[in-house]
């Protein structure tokens, strides 16, 4: 309101930060991937381990990029025994950005299952990752962002 009746040629002060911040809307998703969108932990420990954990690993977001990690191929396998989950996981490159973001969400994601005591990641680098690795759905999912691969 104040800003209305300042008079002409005036130059505005600036608002602070928090003002500004306020204003904007908010994020659709969580910087780190779409923790919004994970699903709830499984009530009871599944009859098939592995398979559970590469359904928890495909809600795990890039980033950079509304695809799962899954789709991408970043995931090169995964293990289940007696309460510790291992995963298998590489990047796009050795000097990924968000190696760390998304090491912290593979373990924040599997890790709020009941029945995993232990998440274990091994970063592999063999066979190195090509965009061959992107699923169909993935290379879907890119093309409608307007991203070839």
């Amino acid at each position: 309101m104040a800003e209305l009746a300042r008079r002409p040629g005036a130059t505005p002060r600036p608002r602070p930060l928090r003002t500004l911040l306020a204003t904007q809307p908010g994020p659709r998703v969580h910087a780190s991937g779409g923790r919004d969108r994970w699903s709830d932990p499984l009530p009871t420990a599944p009859g098939d381990g592995r398979a559970a954990l590469w359904s928890a690993l495909d809600e795990v977001l890039d980033p950079e990029l509304p695809i799962s990690i899954v789709e991408l191929g970043l995931v090169y396998g995964v293990g289940y025994r007696d309460g510790r989950a291992s995963v298998k996981l590489t990047f796009t490159a050795t000097a990924c950005p968000c190696m760390d973001f998304i090491k912290e969400d593979v373990r924040d994601r599997i890790g709020r299952e009941g029945w995993v005591d232990e998440v274990d990641i091994e970063e592999v680098w063999d066979p190195p990752w090509t965009t061959a690795r992107i699923s169909d759905e993935g290379r879907s999912k890119l093309r409608l962002l307007g991203v070839g691969a």
